[in-house]
């Protein structure tokens, strides 16, 4: 069923905002100090591509610390994110959710759409992992 869900996303929309993301990826690694920001738009664009079966979380809560992107230089970075792209990833999200909304068989996508809303508002620190690996991550605590 993921793979299906993956497949129909793909082709109605999430091929746009995963470009997108990778668009502003590309912008930021060619400004030399945005390759943090780069970076998390890599990975949240291919989450963007393919989000049935995965989900984006903080890297402390999978690896049990802080890094310099979770701590308060990652605070820094999300809110110079916030303002720069965020808001207009988000913005992508939400028209796209509403688009998706309207139909009944759109309301699993519109879902998708509106994490991922929240999610392009403050990416830095976030990594994406399967379903799988994270129930495991919860248990082995």
């Amino acid at each position: 069923m993921r793979t299906i869900g993956n497949i129909i996303w793909f082709l109605l929309g999430g091929v746009v905002m995963g470009l997108l993301w990778w668009m502003f990826g590309l912008i930021a690694f060619i400004s030399i100090i945005g390759i943090p920001w780069g970076k998390a738009c890599f990975v949240l664009g291919r989450f963007s591509f393919f989000p049935f079966g995965y989900e984006a979380v903080s890297r402390s809560e999978i690896f049990r610390e802080q890094d310099i992107g979770t701590g308060p230089l990652g605070f820094i970075g999300n809110v110079i994110w916030f303002f720069v792209a965020g808001i207009w990833l988000s913005l992508g999200h939400l028209i796209s959710a509403v688009a998706c909304f309207v139909t009944i068989i759109g309301i699993p996508f519109s879902l998708q759409h509106l994490k991922l809303a929240v999610i392009s508002l403050a990416p830095i620190g976030k990594t994406v992992v399967s379903k799988q690996e994270m129930s495991w991550a919860k248990y082995s605590r």
